[in-house]
């Protein structure tokens, strides 16, 4: 690591929106800047899925600002952040699942649950 790099993971440590002032950024410092702030991925151009999975596991609901998600990445999302599932379209029963596990609330923000996401559902409000 360069010292120009270590500079500015620091900065990005401190103010993760200061990855928009950095031309080219390393990965490391893309990964620094998201782990501070997901929503730092906005302003990082083509994100490799290491970035998406450390902003969406810092926070679901930046899934929205990544185009074409992986199952993976949708689950890291919903795993961590059960209502980030309202940024996710069509999502997988898997994934569904996955959500109401996290918070039984997240069901609000499902179009179409099946029977058994339901019942998880349910069973989650209950017993957090």
């Amino acid at each position: 690591m360069t010292i120009i790099e270590a500079e500015q993971i620091a900065h990005v440590k401190l103010y993760w929106s200061y990855i928009k002032n950095i031309k080219n950024p390393s990965e490391a410092v893309k990964l620094a800047a998201v782990k501070q702030d997901g929503f730092a991925i906005l302003y990082i151009r083509n994100p490799s899925e290491a970035v998406q999975l450390a902003a969406v596991a810092q926070n679901g609901h930046v899934i929205q600002y990544i185009d074409n998600p992986s199952e993976e990445l949708k689950l890291v999302a919903v795993t961590k952040h059960g209502r980030a599932i309202q940024c996710i379209k069509n999502p997988s029963e898997e994934v569904q699942l996955a959500a109401v596990t996290q918070s039984g609330w997240a069901i609000n923000h499902i179009m179409y649950p099946s029977e058994r996401v339901k019942i998880i559902a349910e069973l989650c409000k209950e017993y957090p």
